[in-house]
């Protein structure tokens, strides 16, 4: 049997207004792009939102409109995908690496405090696979040593942790609609906050710097822009702004059947002595579904499933055994133990709502029959 890694839950609804996008007149950011930011502003509960092109660039334009570059320091976990840490280099600054949980994979408060220094003006919490990071803990140190909090949440949109949603204890939140998110466009991304200021020098830097984008020179009477600041290229288009607005409605409906797919899996795998995964505290976005087996026969166990016709994936690597980064920051291999553990054991499975039972199950029989024999 053939099981994708990832299947998309595009329907005929966002095809069409794609479509319809592409029988007007206005192709880049516009009107779909306002409306989705309206929509997604509604869903998340953070008053402003900017749609660009990626969440690293979310993450990069967070951190060049706080002020955040040459000479300061960011903290982000050894346990995440490599963007986390390139976008802080991209702003100039320099990323400090820290360990995170053993059982969560999640950066902790405490690793947080022990890298602090007078640099330090930012740290970046990942919400790994959907589940939320201590946030009103990580909160409480952020205002101790005055520190921005920008949130990782390109696995969690739909998640919530002690009361709180992403975005609601940190400066803000960065959102990725990626080809296997679970709110995709294939390639794109946002910026969130409750702060408009913040929110209008993002959207400035993430459209070159101009003072005006082209939807204002369109729809209203013409007037002249300006360059304000140096800025990038990182809009969002209404082509793939048109993909998202549908789903945000099914959003909660999509989680229900993921949350179901996540208790088959666990129920199936939680019982055999040798595998493990994440632990999941509150409830999780359920971007991923990861489970953790012998790292001597980790990769031998990803190459058996594929012939067996299943996709699998690595989310993720330690991010300090990264090549660019061993060079430019002299790691090694001992430095962040927990995330090396995980890194070395994670096995990602299909997860998504298009499974059809027998897939599943298909899945499920192969995982355990591949591990038994290893």
């Amino acid at each position: 049997m053939k099981v994708e890694f990832y299947r998309h839950a595009l329907d005929e609804a966002d095809i069409a207004n794609v479509v319809k996008v592409l029988n007007s007149v206005f192709l880049s950011t516009g009107p779909v792009t306002a409306e989705f930011e309206r929509k997604f502003s509604h869903y998340t509960g953070l008053e402003h939102v900017v749609a660009v092109n990626s969440c690293t660039s979310a993450m990069h334009m967070a951190l060049v409109a706080l002020g955040v570059g040459p000479g300061d320091e960011v903290i982000v976990p050894a346990m995440t995908f490599l963007s986390t840490a390139s976008a802080v280099m991209h702003a100039g600054a320099t990323p400090v690496i820290v360990d995170v949980d053993a059982a969560t994979g999640l950066v902790t408060p405490e690793a947080i405090e022990k890298a602090v220094t007078p640099r330090t003006k930012a740290v970046i919490p990942v919400h790994l696979y959907g589940t939320l990071c201590d946030m009103p803990s990580i909160k409480a140190l952020a205002d101790k040593h005055g520190l921005y909090i920008i949130e990782d949440c390109a696995h969690c949109v739909e998640g919530q942790r002690d009361g709180y949603r992403p975005g609601h204890l940190g400066t803000c939140a960065c959102y990725s609609f990626y080809a296997t998110k679970n709110l995709t466009c294939g390639e794109g991304g946002a910026f969130a906050t409750s702060d408009p200021d913040l929110a209008a020098r993002v959207r400035m830097v993430a459209l070159h710097g101009m003072s005006k984008g082209a939807a204002d020179r369109y729809h209203k009477l013409y007037t002249h822009y300006d360059l304000e600041r140096l800025g990038w290229k990182c809009n969002l288009d209404d082509i793939h702004a048109a993909l998202l607005v549908g789903q945000i409605d099914r959003l909660d409906s999509l989680w229900e059947k993921r949350h179901a797919l996540w208790k088959r899996y666990a129920d199936a795998f939680d019982r055999h002595p040798r595998l493990g995964r994440p632990e999941v505290v509150g409830k999780c976005a359920h971007h991923l579904y990861t489970i953790w087996t012998d790292p001597a026969r980790r990769d031998a166990t990803l190459h058996a499933l594929q012939q067996r016709g299943i996709g699998v994936a690595v989310n993720f690597r330690a991010i300090h055994l990264l090549s660019y980064f061993k060079d430019t920051f002299g790691f090694g291999r001992g430095d962040f133990p927990n995330a090396e553990a995980i890194g070395d054991r994670t096995i990602t499975l299909p997860f998504y709502t298009q499974l059809r039972d027998e897939q599943v199950d298909y899945v499920i029989e192969q995982v355990l029959e591949v591990t038994a024999s290893s």
